[in-house]
């Protein structure tokens, strides 16, 4: 696990951060920011298994994460860069039928987002490596076909407003990650997928990769359409 991994104390992840994603899913394109907290047990490494449990219909969605090296409350977006470590591939899993099925009954729908497994991430990847984390190719496979493919330019908020935003509510500490949002493509993942992931820059070049399969989870929770 990476060092990041194991300081984090939460993982702040923003909806609605790309309008195809907001599209596809027939959201409403937000006027401000908006977030949801994830918690850091749904962390799993690439290389792992994201489990599924039972009943669950999960989806993927492939995110460039930031990971913040110094804390800070109400920061500045002039000064956003400097509370930023580096960057991280991950997926935001989400159990899809369960959180439709609590947005109707205006509950609230962390447990969509929190199972265990649920936040595969890779490694750190320094900021002096990337120039410009707005100008990123970000893509997840499954099985070798493309899923998603887009590009962090399409971000309707940049990172420096999402740090604003984020800090101006809870104090952000060292090791916190923020998922920036997913682009379109989002799908259903299956027990016996193989999935890829990747980021690249504006050349091309390969920045990280994340890789994990998914498999049904033994136990645990089971949900049943209420």
């Amino acid at each position: 696990m990476a060092a990041f991994m194991r300081q984090s104390r939460k993982i702040v992840a923003i909806g609605r951060n790309y309008m195809e994603h907001v599209k596809e899913l027939n959201n409403t394109a937000p006027k401000e920011p908006f977030f949801f907290l994830k918690p850091t047990t749904s962390y799993v490494s690439s290389g792992g298994k994201v489990e599924i449990p039972s009943g669950i219909v999960a989806h993927h969605e492939v995110e460039l994460g930031v990971v913040i090296g110094k804390g800070g409350r109400d920061i500045k977006q002039a000064d956003a860069d400097s509370h930023v470590a580096g960057y991280a591939l991950a997926v935001d899993m989400t159990a899809r039928n369960m959180q439709d099925e609590v947005k109707k009954r205006g509950l609230p729908w962390s447990a969509a987002k929190g199972f265990d497994t649920f936040t595969p991430i890779g490694s750190l990847i320094p900021k002096n490596q990337i120039s410009d984390p707005h100008n990123l190719g970000i893509a997840l496979k499954i099985n070798g076909a493309f899923k998603q493919n887009g590009t962090t330019a399409d971000m309707i908020f940049k990172i420096p407003r999402l740090i604003e935003h984020i800090s101006s509510i809870m104090t952000l500490e060292e090791g916190d990650l923020i998922l920036t949002g997913t682009p379109s493509g989002v799908g259903q993942l299956s027990p016996g997928d193989k999935v890829e992931c990747t980021l690249t820059d504006s050349d091309g070049k390969q920045l990280s990769v994340l890789d994990f399969v998914a498999v049904a989870r033994q136990g645990g929770y089971q949900f049943v359409p209420k």
